[in-house]
């Protein structure tokens, strides 16, 4: 239908472009904040395509490290990477952290990130004043992740979108894994939980589902994308070899007022793999948005992950967007 359009100087940014050791730069949080956009990507470097293929040859499990770093832009195409990483975090716990989210919330930047520990899996919720400094405020108990904040309290509450990943309780030991709203007073103390979005809904999906860009506000409701995952049954191109899993782009519709209420969804993929730089990479036929933000002019910028290895960028008009997404009643 011709709704997406990917842009002409995708990848939007690659390891190339980042002036410290990167090997792998997807799967950032992109926002405007104080008259230009901010980007935090996900950088995993120490390992090549040569090197991961070698040692994954052995049955070991290559060792990436990982940081976040920031890239800024006038126009939300053309990115000037900092000098250095601005987060990370590692100690005798703390493995890596990954996977940003970038919401502004009241003027006031807020980062949702993944941490890899030893006993689990967590997400974790940060602010800052300028992008150098990060207070924790955060972390959730093993396993969640995949959260992202909604730019503005809602009942006076701040709400996010999460994954949690019950592999025993959900799905006899598959990865059945669905999308739920957690509400918070203060961005520390999370409660209210409510499942949003089950993945035997999605008709494109016969996996996890997971939520993707922040949502974005619009008169008819809240605006966002998500992640879907189809288990092929044969080998897809990637580095590690074995990888079987296609990540697609969803959209979906939530009331303005109850956010955990679905009510519009698209019944065929926003987005799946195509190009080279989708379907070839380290893992390849992955689409993971990211970062989601509203024109005046009614364009919406969908940035995403690229194949778990570079960042892009689609755009759409909001007018398209709204008609592909379908009424839906919840159960």
């Amino acid at each position: 239908m011709n709704i997406i359009q990917r842009h002409s100087l995708n990848p939007v940014l690659s390891a190339k472009d980042v002036p410290y050791d990167a090997s792998l730069v997807f799967n950032a949080g992109v926002a405007k904040w104080q008259g230009r956009y901010v980007m935090l990507f996900r950088n995993d470097y120490g390992q090549t395509e040569q090197s991961w293929r070698e040692i994954h040859a052995t049955g070991q499990w290559p060792h990436l490290s990982t940081n976040i770093g920031i890239a800024t832009s006038a126009d939300g195409v053309h990115w000037e990477v900092g000098p250095k990483p601005v987060f990370q975090m590692r100690d005798e716990e703390i493995l890596r952290v990954y996977d940003p989210r970038l919401t502004i919330v009241e003027g006031r930047p807020i980062l949702c990130f993944a941490m890899d520990t030893k006993h689990g899996l967590r997400g974790g919720v940060a602010t800052t004043n300028d992008f150098e400094k990060f207070d924790i405020l955060s972390l959730s108990v093993p396993d969640d992740r995949n959260m992202a904040m909604f730019p503005e309290r809602i009942g006076g509450r701040y709400v996010r979108l999460e994954r949690p990943m019950p592999v025993y309780s959900r799905g006899a030991g598959k990865e059945a894994f669905d999308i739920w709203l957690s509400e918070s007073p203060d961005l520390r103390f999370w409660g209210e939980s409510r499942l949003v979005l089950g993945a035997e809904r999605v008709p494109f999906a016969n996996s996890k589902i997971g939520p993707a860009a922040p949502p974005v506000k619009t008169p008819r409701g809240w605006l966002a994308t998500f992640h879907a995952v189809r288990r092929s049954e044969s080998d897809l191109y990637s580095w590690e070899g074995g990888w079987r899993k296609e990540y697609l782009a969803g959209l979906m519709l939530l009331d303005l007022e109850d956010p955990s209420k679905v009510i519009g969804m698209s019944r065929e993929p926003l987005m799946a793999p195509e190009t080279d730089y989708e379907t070839r990479g380290f893992r390849g036929s992955v689409i993971f948005p990211g970062g989601m933000i509203l024109e005046d002019d009614g364009e919406v910028k969908i940035y995403y992950g690229a194949a778990d290895t570079v960042e892009c960028l689609a755009t759409a008009a909001l007018s398209d967007l709204f008609s592909l997404v379908e009424p839906i009643c919840r159960p």
